[in-house]
């Protein structure tokens, strides 16, 4: 059946001046059977050197109903987790940064981490930033296999990054690092920017998409669903011509959503309802 191994994951973005516990009991109220952490400093902190207690996500997820299904934390300038990190230092502090993710991920039964290429200096040769990456990612990479945990990336927008902006570029990043264990992340704000495709993500990488960043888009990206211009039904069949299977996490970012993000997951997920109806009505 179309969309039976889909389900609708709310991020908690644009909860920033709300509590943690605001945005777990919204998504449970909006029907969300899970949530994808994005580690905001305001909900739950964590660096190279300490990190909030997991349980609190844990408890907090079996109060409200909800399953954790992915921790996404903060690595782009000037977050303080680089991929591609310059200096032994700088490096290890990235490290230890991605091993505490990862623990994360696996004490919070999330089992998959979101990851980025990072980002070089614009003073120095991209090539080196890029080998940098790929030896970053090699080691997280297998450390997150011993703790069973999926590591995910995602190319970036153009203003984010120098390094991996594209399909294109990912695909060379994949090839590099050289890692079957290495997923993949669609994010459509990514993809929206650098003119990439849903049905081309799926040409390129296959089953290898595990994770979806899913917001609509207008003028800008990371909207709540009906804000923008996409066709959601028409992204959703795309998934289904490209097999996939994973969770659909809506990764709503805007500022206009901060004064009232319960509404922007409401409007997310019914649209979701009725865009699935309208595939399945095509499909079946």
């Amino acid at each position: 059946m179309i969309g039976d191994s889909w389900y609708i994951a709310a991020m908690n973005c644009h909860y920033r001046f709300f509590s943690l516990e605001s945005f777990f009991k919204d998504a449970s109220d909006a029907g969300y059977p899970a949530v994808e952490v994005w580690c905001g400093p305001m909900h739950f902190a964590l660096d190279w050197a300490r990190h909030d207690d997991p349980q609190v996500l844990t408890e907090l997820a079996n109060r409200y109903g909800v399953k954790i299904i992915g921790i996404c934390p903060e690595q782009t300038n000037p977050k303080p987790a680089n991929m591609a990190s310059r200096g032994e230092e700088a490096q290890e502090r990235t490290f230890a940064t991605f091993k505490n993710v990862i623990d994360i991920a696996r004490d919070t039964q999330a089992g998959k981490i979101v990851v980025t290429s990072g980002w070089g200096y614009l003073d120095e040769p991209r090539e080196d930033a890029w080998e940098r990456s790929v030896q970053m990612l090699r080691r997280v990479v297998s450390y997150a296999a011993e703790q069973g945990v999926t590591p995910a990336i995602e190319a970036l927008q153009c203003d984010e990054t120098n390094l991996v902006r594209s399909a294109e570029e990912l695909e060379q990043l994949l090839d590099d690092v050289h890692d079957e264990r290495l997923a993949v992340c669609l994010d459509l704000g990514a993809a929206w920017r650098a003119g990439d495709s849903i049905d081309g993500y799926f040409k390129r990488f296959g089953e290898r998409v595990q994770h979806l960043h899913f917001s609509d888009i207008g003028a800008e990206s990371h909207l709540a669903w009906g804000d923008g211009a996409r066709d959601m039904a028409a992204d959703l069949a795309a998934l289904e011509r490209g097999g996939y299977a994973g969770p659909i996490s809506f990764e709503i970012v805007n500022s206009r959503y901060h004064t009232d993000p319960a509404t922007a997951l409401v409007q997310s997920a019914r649209q979701y309802e009725k865009a699935l109806d309208t595939v399945k009505e095509v499909y079946q």
